[in-house]
């Protein structure tokens, strides 16, 4: 059975079946008790088998076109011998009020009633409750555009069967017949089970309520002493091997960002710090990727630098430079990187003697920076006092990290390429 259209609560039209084969004059037509109760009516009321017979084979044959039901009313057209189709009413009396209360009352009395309902089942109890839901035999009242004047005549008996398949499908058409559409039965039925559940929970002791007395509750009390805590790891573990999914996140970043997680949960037991903690995100991303083995850009590599630097608003080459400060020195490393200072009369001041008597030229002071008149090393001052080499193309404003920091501004540029006639 198609969906049926619904021009409000009260109206529903449902298409045409489709033709099924013949099962004989002795099987069921419908397939529900209350389907075929309807076919009784229609069978005990009828003053010609012959006319039922040739009524059931239009319907088997697909003779009956879509069906609109209404209160009272099953209207539908029904193909006969001449070209243009029959227009066919069954009429069904509508329920009065007070047997819709009776109704009401009974569905429920019963939760299964409602979920019966729901479940498009009518259970008999229901049907039996004192109001007539069923038609019996006469209770249809049929009519036709024919000129048959049988009772009923095969058009008539044709959308009666049609209307028994309805009916096994969805029970609410028998109530619509009745006079009450789907929604305005459910609305009711769930006022007055609401109504039943109110009435029912006051009519119930209240149950007591858990408690202590107040005398107990503040009761002066000594509290056992917590647990020693569990001794500290000697060293953080290694994270699980995660697999490479198509689609998904890099397997190798993954467990780098776990072993990071792990080393700074052990350093928090261990010391009670957290130094990444206090990083900005800039630095963070900074102190992961200078973490990431290796010295040279692979394919993974990029990808963790294009990721980071996406992150951070920065560009991969920035990452990377970054990288190379922190590796130099860390934190201090990194902020000798990106800001010059102006430091105090002292150690700055002694470095340039320090440098001639090594031999090397004299270098071009700029706040913290001393920088070679070649323009290709330069030497940086941080301020935890130790001196940071960089190294750049000739003539070019594009320093690179280089050695290890040292007090001494000469020990500062053991092994980088300073010599005397550069």
């Amino acid at each position: 059975m198609g969906v049926p259209a619904r021009d409000g609560d009260l109206r529903r039209t449902f298409p045409a079946f489709p033709a099924r084969g013949s099962a004989g004059d002795d099987a069921r037509f419908a397939q529900t008790w209350w389907g075929n109760a309807w076919v009784a009516a229609l069978e005990e009321g009828a003053l010609d088998v012959k006319r039922l017979a040739r009524g059931r084979g239009y319907a088997e044959q697909g003779h009956v076109d879509a069906i609109t039901v209404t209160p009272g009313i099953v209207l539908g057209y029904v193909q006969g011998s001449r070209p243009r189709p029959y227009r066919v009413q069954v009429r069904l009396r509508t329920l009065g009020d007070a047997d819709w209360e009776r109704f009401l009352e009974a569905a429920v009395e019963r939760p299964g009633h409602i979920a019966a309902l729901l479940d498009q089942e009518m259970p008999h109890s229901l049907a039996e409750c004192g109001v007539p839901l069923l038609p019996g035999p006469g209770d249809l009242e049929p009519q036709c555009s024919c000129p048959d004047r049988g009772h009923p005549c095969k058009h008539a008996a044709a959308l009666c069967y049609q209307t028994a398949r309805l009916l096994d499908a969805d029970p609410f058409v028998l109530l619509l017949l009745r006079g009450r559409g789907e929604r305005e039965l459910l609305d009711a039925l769930s006022r007055r089970n609401a109504t039943r559940a109110a009435l029912a929970a006051q009519e119930r002791e209240p149950e007591p309520l858990p408690g202590v007395r107040a005398t107990e509750a503040l009761a002066p009390r000594v509290l056992p002493p917590l647990p020693a805590p569990l001794p500290v790891p000697p060293h953080p573990e290694q994270p699980p091997a995660y697999p490479a999914v198509p689609g998904g996140p890099d397997p190798f970043a993954l467990d780098q960002l776990a072993t990071d997680a792990a080393a700074r949960a052990h350093a928090l037991l261990s010391t009670g710090r957290d130094e990444a903690g206090e990083l900005s995100l800039w630095q963070d991303a900074v102190r992961i990727a200078a973490a990431r083995p290796g010295s040279g850009l692979t394919v993974a590599t990029r990808a963790l630098y294009a990721s980071l630097a996406s992150a951070t608003g920065r560009t991969p080459a920035e990452l990377a430079q970054a990288v190379a400060a922190w590796r130099q020195g860390g934190l201090d490393g990194l902020a000798v990187l990106e800001e010059p200072w102006d430091p105090p009369a002292g150690r700055f001041d002694r470095a340039r003697p320090l440098l001639l008597a090594a031999d090397l030229p004299a270098f071009r002071p700029w706040r913290n920076r001393l920088t070679h008149p070649r323009g290709h090393v330069q030497l940086r001052l941080g301020r935890d006092g130790l001196w940071y080499a960089y190294e750049s193309e000739p003539d070019q404003d594009d320093w690179w990290p280089r050695g290890t920091p040292d007090l001494d501004p000469v020990g500062a540029l053991t092994g980088l390429d300073t010599p005397t006639d550069l």
